[in-house]
């Protein structure tokens, strides 16, 4: 092999740094250049770095050169390192991976001097440091750059092209549009053959199970999506965060006729429900109460398909919990500790983690809680904070020791290690999701505490520790398994199962730690053949406009209020799914909602339904016309073949926006092969005309009735629409094939075809806009919840004095009693 370099190219630094690794296993001969000489022969311009191999072929990708040389030292590829440019939502990693390698040389002229970097990018600085301080780096540095420094690049790179920006091609976020794929004559001819077999295609539905268990020989999917907290009405944010991406590919699965058990519920024990009681003068129960009703309504009116949506305050909850704690307890994997801890002598209590308020002593965030920092996102021990305050009398805290309970993650980190090396590869985690879990177990695990000083809670199940809960965020993820256990006594087939069981878990991405680290290694200790998660599927963050949502500060859209601007859940659905923030974070923009329904919605999908609908009903008395298929036509059914086959592999894979996009290309085919066939002219004309005005109208409704089942993980209620109108066979309705069929054959009857959507004005949305910019009165929650007992106004938290206090905590205390199962309470 032979590598040709340049001095002063920056490509080159990697990729001798990456030959070091590689050195005595292939005999490599490095070759300087000049910056003009054009070392491989079919290239018009310059190259370098360029690996020439023995059999005559050549690398010129510095990623590429890296890789060969890393397989060369015996690197196994890996499925982290293989997403690796996906680097942007991620951290830089500090192990020398193929990845640091690259990053390391397409940075060097930057971060080689210390001075560029401001103080927040210290860990940046440290792993380039240490990069940089190790033999390969510095021999690649030396060779490349002659004790020059930086400098040294200065002459290679003058002398390269400057590069040429895409001339009138407007800035845009937007996916640029493909050319139509071209086709092969085979495939054309497969597309065709599966359009004429139509309905006879379609396999039997699958009869409907009540409750839905596992059944053998059948794909069994199982799917979260992150219990809500109780205490709070969710925004826009958390529900494109996991109910309504786990309601897409539940509906999707359904489509595919995969037995599909989807579950969620209200997570509804803690500090934060605690707190909430306090501020509203009710008992934890009543909160629960409250807020379980409130949740279970906005999602109904988001037409969210749950198969059942529980609750967390349960018996089986505590029955289940306090099962694996046990068992962990047996087997050697729980911990007991002192711990300082923040305790509130006007309150005369040991604070838990959200009780307590202050600066993060990592960002100085100044409303960082007592776990966490929404801010900076870094978890938090409670006594760390700066300037700590109790949130519910606004008092200094004292530090206290106490006693707690801890899992013992570093006694379980080989066996998540295992699991993960098994689960990983192969599977569709998330980038973040693979990131942040291997960060945890990168940095190394640590004992995490499991219990808390509260009364509302599951209690814990052990001599000495009767005045305690657990933490919440031990027993939350064990209510997918006691709500699946109040849904079916049967629910150990889908916890239990996890040879015939494909679990599937929604979230954002702060939740990922306690999918992929400790409810994993919760289920491993208890050694009862638990399921575990096969996708974890973690979007980034939605934000509101310019800044964040806040119920407090009047600002964003919370799910209540979206009921009452007008706009139909549909419509929030499929915005919402547009711009799912599925690599990055992203923001809600009432311009673009405007925008995207004016123009994606009315205009091109809307437009083309109602067009093919139209034609039918009024040029062929509303029956479906015969179709005599020309070649292009035939082109057209194998490209709609080709862009549905597109969305089933996006879908499969969970990339829900992307495949949003599949719909909306087939409805631009749509349109524009109407505009080009103009059967509303072609109808007045010869008999050929006439027929021609046939085809493309019967065509063109048999879209239109394909966009109707995809649609439907999108936009149910609309889907359900054009199929009314369309009168599509029911079997049709239900199933989705990865072959574009003719469903409406000619002769079929459809029904009265309307417009589907309706444009939103500039006027209407400017008002909306300024409503929910901050300011408006915070909404009041006796809507919906006719059941909950009315609150007492309470004007400030720090009304609450520790007699008032004391009778809330003694209720608890009653209500705790009366979910536990008797006898479990000691060991």
């Amino acid at each position: 092999m032979r590598l040709f370099v340049s001095e002063g190219a920056p490509g080159c630094l990697p990729v001798l740094a990456a030959a070091g690794r590689a050195r005595g296993r292939a005999e490599l001969l490095i070759s300087t250049v000049g910056p003009e000489d054009c070392v491989v022969p079919f290239l018009t311009r310059p190259k370098v770095p360029v690996l020439q191999l023995d059999s005559g072929n050549y690398l010129f990708s510095t990623s590429a050169i890296c890789r060969y040389f890393f397989l060369l030292s015996g690197w196994e590829q890996d499925d982290l390192t293989n997403q690796w440019l996906e680097w942007e939502a991620t951290e830089l990693q500090e192990t020398e991976s193929l990845a640091d390698i690259v990053l390391w040389g397409a940075l060097y002229p930057l971060l080689q001097d210390p001075a560029y970097l401001p103080e927040e990018l210290s860990a940046l600085h440290s792993w380039f440091q240490t990069l940089s301080t190790q033999e390969p780096c510095q021999r690649a540095a030396e060779t490349v750059l002659k004790q020059q420094g930086v400098l040294a690049l200065r002459p290679y790179l003058q002398k390269q092209p400057q590069p040429s920006p895409a001339e009138g091609r407007a800035v845009t976020n937007e996916p640029e549009e493909e050319e139509l794929a071209t086709l092969s004559e085979e495939e054309i001819a497969m597309a065709v053959t599966a359009w004429e077999k139509g309905l006879e295609s379609l396999p039997p539905l699958r009869p409907q199970q009540n409750p839905v268990l596992p059944v053998t020989g059948e794909r069994n999917v199982l799917i979260t999506s992150a219990l809500p907290y109780v205490n709070n009405v969710p925004h826009l944010g958390n529900i494109i965060g996991c109910v309504l991406s786990a309601d897409v590919f539940a509906r999707y699965s359904r489509l595919r006729q995969w037995n599909t058990l989807y579950l969620c519920g209200t997570d509804e024990y803690g500090t934060a429900t605690e707190t909430k009681a306090m501020e509203e003068g009710l008992t934890p129960q009543e909160i629960c109460d409250k807020y379980h009703i409130i949740h279970a309504d906005i999602y109904r009116w988001f037409n969210i398909s749950f198969d059942t949506f529980g609750r967390t305050t349960t018996a089986q909850q505590t029955k289940i919990t306090q099962d694996i704690f046990q068992r962990l307890l047996t087997r050697g994997f729980v911990l007991q500790d002192t711990v300082e801890q923040l305790r509130c002598e006007h309150c005369a209590r040991f604070l838990a983690d959200r009780f307590v308020e202050g600066v993060c002593p990592f960002c100085g965030y100044e409303e960082a809680r007592g776990d966490q920092c929404d801010k900076c996102g870094k978890l938090i021990n409670a006594v760390e904070l700066k300037k700590p305050q109790c949130k519910v009398c606004r008092s200094c805290p004292v530090v206290q020791s106490t006693h707690h309970l801890f899992l013992d993650l570093p006694k379980l980190e080989k066996r998540l290690e295992e699991w993960l090396g098994r689960t990983l590869p192969g599977s569709d985690w998330t980038p973040n999701a693979r990131f942040i879990t291997r960060s945890w177990l990168r940095d190394g695990l640590k004992p995490r505490c499991i219990t808390r000083d509260l009364k509302w809670g599951t209690p814990v199940p052990l001599e000495g520790f009767e005045d305690k809960v657990f933490y919440v965020w031990f027993d939350a993820t064990i209510g997918y398994l006691s709500i699946t256990a109040n849904y079916t006594d049967q629910w150990e087939r889908w916890w239990k199962n996890p040879e015939q069981v494909d679990l599937y878990q929604f979230m954002a991405k702060d939740n990922v730690p306690f999918h992929g680290i400790v409810f994993p290694c919760s289920a491993l200790g208890a050694e009862d053949n638990y399921t575990l998660v096969s996708h974890l599927i973690a979007t980034e963050y939605l934000n509101y406009e310019d800044g964040k949502f806040s119920k407090s500060r009047g600002v964003g859209v919370f799910g209540d209020m979206a009921q009452d601007t007008g706009i139909p859940a549909d419509i929030w659905r499929f915005y919402l799914l547009y711009i799912r923030p599925e690599g990055q974070d992203s923001a809600f923009s009432w311009t673009d909602l405007l925008l995207k329904n004016n123009s994606e919605l009315l205009n091109n999908l809307g437009n083309f339904i109602n067009r093919a609908g139209m034609f039918v009903s009024k040029f062929f008395g509303g029956y479906v016309p015969e179709m005599v298929l020309n070649p292009d036509d035939q082109r057209l059914l194998a490209h709609v073949t080709l862009e549905l086959q597109h969305y089933h592999q996006l879908l499969e894979k969970v990339r829900i926006r992307d495949a949003l996009r599949s719909i909306l290309t087939i409805s631009r085919h749509g349109n524009q092969y109407i505009q080009v066939n103009e059967p509303w002219k072609r109808i007045k004309g010869s008999e050929a005309d006439r027929q021609r005005a046939g085809t493309v109208t019967g065509l063109a409704v048999n879209i239109a009735a394909l966009l109707s089942v995809m649609l439907q993980p999108y936009m149910p209620t609309v889907s359900a629409t054009i199929q009314a109108q369309l009168q599509l066979p029911p079997p049709a309705c239900s199933i989705l094939l990865t072959n574009f069929l003719c469903t409406l054959p000619a002769g079929h009857q459809i029904g009265t075809v309307s417009p589907l959507f309706q444009k939103l004005e500039n006027d209407q949305i400017e008002s909306l806009r300024q409503r929910f910019g901050g300011g408006q009165l915070e909404e009041t929650f006796d809507l919906k919840a006719k059941t909950s007992p009315k609150p007492t106004v309470i004007e400030t938290v720090t009304t609450a004095g520790p007699q008032q206090i004391q009778a809330l905590m003694d209720e608890v205390t009653k209500q705790v009693c009366s979910l536990s199962p008797v006898g479990d309470w000691t060991s």
